[in-house]
């Protein structure tokens, strides 16, 4: 289980490496970092697809990086070996909440798995 330093890392990475990719309507970056299992069902085309809402919306929350994680839930890693981390940041004017799934791929811990609500 990755410290609570490196889930941060895990999260805000990965947010902005997706709101860079929602900004410039280019996943290929986001595709390259996630895990294996994940690239192979997902190439650029259709991550790009699975945000549509948020490329049509533009939506931008980068701000994250300047903010402090609120967990919903503590992290846990489930039976098959994905850890869950779920929480928010207390953006402005929208707050940012996420859940995320990691496995470990290729020697680190890469994105499997992702929801995000802007509100």
């Amino acid at each position: 289980m990755p410290g609570p330093s490196a889930q941060e890392v895990l999260v805000k990475s990965i947010l902005v490496t997706l709101n860079d990719a929602v900004a410039s309507d280019n996943f290929t970056i986001l595709h390259a970092k996630i895990s294996k299992p994940f690239r192979e069902q997902f190439p650029p085309e259709k991550l790009r697809a699975v945000f549509k809402d948020l490329v049509e919306k533009h939506a931008v929350f980068d701000a994250v990086v300047a903010q402090k994680m609120i967990p919903d839930e503590d992290a846990k890693i489930d039976e098959q070996g994905v850890l869950k981390l779920k929480g928010r940041f207390q953006t402005a004017p929208k707050q940012v909440k996420y859940q995320l799934g990691f496995i470990e791929s290729e020697g680190a811990w890469k994105l499997s798995g992702v929801t995000i609500d802007i509100e």
